[in-house]
């Protein structure tokens, strides 16, 4: 559906005791290149909010292939894979500086009302954004 490139750099408090960074991480990490990605086709996590819609996680799989360190320079490829009824799937892939696949996951979301958590439609401002980039 629509794919995004986000590059960033591990932060020393990512790292634990090992030096290496902390399994924990990879979450936030995932969760910013997703929002990114959104950022990207004109949408925010604010945005979302305020039309009265949440997106809780409500699935995770990781796979980790290699560590990675403090200060390493890391590319996740973030792919919105599908969407269908309340639920949005998303595939990670991250990269270390060499080109190297360290980590793989798959999250899925769920649209829901913000006042009551029950699962609904994405709003129609979401779906437009989407359909918009997957046209051009």
């Amino acid at each position: 559906m629509i794919e995004y490139q986000h590059i960033f750099r591990v932060a020393y408090p990512d790292t634990d005791q090992m030096g290496t960074v902390h399994h924990a991480n990879y979450v936030k990490f995932y969760e910013a290149a997703r929002w990114e990605m959104f950022r990207s086709i004109g949408i925010s996590y604010a945005s979302i909010e305020e039309a009265g819609f949440l997106l809780p996680v409500i699935r995770m799989n990781f796979r980790f292939r290699k560590p990675t360190h403090y200060d390493a320079l890391l590319r996740v490829h973030t792919i919105l894979k599908e969407i269908s009824g309340a639920r949005m799937w998303f595939t990670y892939k991250l990269y270390n500086q060499d080109n190297q696949l360290i980590n793989e996951a798959e999250t899925e979301l769920a649209f829901v009302l913000k006042d009551s958590w029950k699962p609904c439609l994405p709003p129609a401002f979401v779906l437009d954004a989407i359909e918009k980039v997957q046209k051009h």
